[in-house]
């Protein structure tokens, strides 16, 4: 992969995005989310990953959209092609981190518009001590996207997420926690670690039944069908039920071992 505006390496089976524009608060462009979507299209190819997270570099997470990359551009009439690429993808961002192996979010710093609703999908957040939080789409006449007017609901409740959207306000780290937008609070110098610690940890379950589990969880998370809910955990318990990974599972309880599910299981999901 050439990449200009993220860094990418695999370490211990597990794929890590940095985004690398820090002169900018690692500002949101086209080019930067191409590249955040071809890294965890490899990795979901890769079965020597099976997990990833996204980070930044230096003091910011992601400060938002670079405005004039993004918004000058447009109201000038020049979309960047690369713009026009991204919306062509089948299912944009959230349906490929809804569809792929888990995503843990490692806040180290600012996290503002663009950079707050692009992680609202993943699996897990974790944030530095030195995270700051914005919805600021009202505050350059937008409204929110990437889905967050519905995940930011489910992570928050409805009257959290409409004061944050509403007001478009700066919250530390500790209020993002305490209204639950954020999963764990950590230390900053030890954020990396314990995000490595749950990737890994994550990472040692089988493939395939972690993305059924989050198919599941997107699909029945905000469903009222309760026969319908059923009946999609039926039909993935039965594929599971026959998937190499089970059996090993069963053969490593009984024979008092670690289930070795990269070697031994190979289900395809």
């Amino acid at each position: 992969m050439n990449n200009e505006q993220i860094r990418f390496e695999v370490r211990d089976g597990v794929g890590v995005m940095t985004l690398n524009r820090p002169d900018r608060m690692n500002a949101w462009t086209p080019r930067m989310s191409g590249e955040l979507m071809d890294a965890i299209e490899y990795c979901n190819a890769s079965d020597s990953v099976g997990a990833m997270i996204i980070t930044g570099e230096g003091r910011g997470f992601c400060a938002g959209a670079d405005v004039s990359d993004t918004f000058k551009s447009r109201i000038d009439g020049r979309e960047a092609p690369a713009q026009e690429a991204q919306r062509s993808r089948a299912g944009g961002w959230v349906g490929l981190l809804r569809s792929s192996k888990p995503i843990i979010a490692a806040v180290n710093g600012a996290c503002v518009g663009v950079g707050a609703t692009m992680i609202l999908p993943c699996d897990v957040i974790l944030a530095s001590e030195n995270a700051r939080f914005a919805m600021a789409f009202v505050k350059m006449g937008l409204v929110p996207e990437l889905g967050s007017s519905h995940f930011l609901v489910q992570r928050m409740g409805f009257g959290r997420a409409s004061e944050m959207c509403l007001t478009g306000r700066l919250y530390s780290a500790r209020e993002a926690h305490d209204m639950g937008l954020v999963d764990h609070l950590i230390p900053h110098e030890q954020l990396m670690e314990k995000a490595m610690d749950m990737a890994r940890l994550i990472a040692a379950n089988p493939s395939p039944q972690l993305r059924w589990i989050k198919e599941l969880i997107s699909e029945n998370g905000c469903a009222t069908d309760m026969a319908a809910v059923q009946a999609r955990e039926g039909e993935r318990l039965q594929q599971a039920f026959a998937s190499a990974e089970h059996k090993e599972a069963v053969a490593a309880f009984l024979e008092k071992r670690t289930p070795d599910f990269r070697s031994r299981g190979r289900s395809s999901s």
